[in-house]
């Protein structure tokens, strides 16, 4: 699926993080991409995440799958809202949605969730922290956008939803199939259904909070730290005072914690990998047995694809001398020569040919017999 009309530079300069956009219908073709019988099966799936919820008079109830198939069946006429997490790891043309919003890094991607709402169904007035695109697949919905929020916003007390104590909405649309509702983060909205067989996507974005990454950041600085790596001091002089914590201790001291905390090169590796962790990682994606270089190489040969798995997170970080680190599922690559431009390759294409310079190169060759047996990468 591809935009056929939208102004990508027009919207990072005048909307991304700034204020809401209803962008009507940009795609040459819509269609919606997963079947409602379908999407129902795979709330019943082991290690799929799913919530239901159900309005009951000024509630909400929120149920967690997986789910029977008959549970479903069991709901009565009560508006009800079915979400899943990740639905662009199951189903391909769902994962295909994500590619025309690829004007965002890849590493800020985070997934596609799919809702499916009765008529009047919804989650109730609510805020979220990241950035989101709200792609209306079949039905329609009632979106209701409000001010922006922060921690001072009340909420009302509930176990599983962030509710708004107090909504107003500011503007209203109705959006039809193919329609798409922007949305910056913590602003107030709330969607409703209009009849049943209501359909959403939403392309969430990540947004590192940064007590989260000060905190794995330094897990990871003191997972590597000697325990002999100590305050030293052998040019130790008399002080006039023993009480004295004095200016050159501290800039010892302050050295110390720096060098480690503010190494650059060391968190860009860091970085790469934890951002690069696959969302569930209880998931196994490997193959049941290793593929060979000969496989491979009679893949290559008959001229398949190579693709990326769409559970799979891919990025790369630019090095001195043409080289790039690669961050696959939380694994870091060097590559260099003919196995960084792979690399930038495999992190920009959903599918891709292997040239024949690649094909040539062992370290190329090597790189993709990684991939594919750890999952993140299979021939067609």
């Amino acid at each position: 699926m591809q935009f056929d009309h939208f102004d990508i530079a027009a919207f990072c300069r005048d909307y991304w993080q700034k204020k809401p956009l209803l962008i009507r219908n940009p795609w040459k073709a819509w269609a919606n991409p997963l079947h409602p019988d379908e999407f129902a099966g795979l709330a019943c799936e082991k290690y799929i995440e799913s919530r239901l919820v159900v309005q009951a008079g000024e509630g909400w109830q929120v149920e967690h799958g997986p789910f029977a198939e008959t549970r479903f069946g069991k709901l009565d006429d009560k508006p009800w809202t079915l979400l899943i997490q990740a639905v662009d790891h199951h189903v391909p043309d769902v994962a295909a949605l994500l590619e025309p919003f690829r004007f965002v890094p890849n590493w800020r991607i985070d997934d596609v969730m799919v809702s499916y709402a009765t008529d009047g169904g919804g989650v109730g007035p609510h805020f979220d922290q990241y950035d989101v695109f709200l792609v209306q697949g079949l039905g329609r919905r009632r979106w209701q956008v409000g001010a922006a929020c922060d921690a001072a916003t009340a909420l009302l007390p509930h176990d599983e939803l962030r509710l708004l104590a107090r909504f107003e909405a500011a503007d209203e649309w109705i959006l039809e199939p193919g329609d798409i509702l922007y949305l910056p983060p913590r602003v107030a909205h709330n969607g409703i259904a209009i009849g049943d067989d209501c359909m959403t996507y939403s392309i969430g974005f990540r947004a590192p909070a940064r007590s989260e990454l000060i905190a794995y950041w330094c897990d990871h600085v003191l997972a590597e730290i000697r325990d002999e790596d100590r305050y030293e001091d052998p040019d130790l002089a008399v002080q006039g005072n023993a009480g004295e914590i004095s200016a050159r201790a501290l800039d010892r001291l302050y050295a110390m914690m720096s060098e480690r905390m503010l190494d650059r090169d060391s968190f860009a590796r860091w970085f790469g990998q934890h951002t690069s962790m696959p969302k569930y990682p209880e998931m196994d994606w490997a193959p049941h047995e290793l593929v060979t270089m000969a496989e491979l190489r009679d893949r290559v040969a008959s001229g398949a694809l190579l693709s990326r798995n769409p559970a799979s997170r891919f990025s790369f970080i630019r090095q001195e001398a043409g080289k790039v680190l690669l961050f696959v599922d939380g694994q870091c690559f060097e590559c260099a020569g003919t196995a960084a431009a792979f690399a930038e390759r495999i992190c920009l294409e959903e599918r891709l040919e292997i040239a024949p310079e690649q094909e040539e190169s062992a370290e190329t060759m090597g790189l993709i017999e990684a991939l594919c047996n750890q999952g993140s990468t299979a021939f067609d």
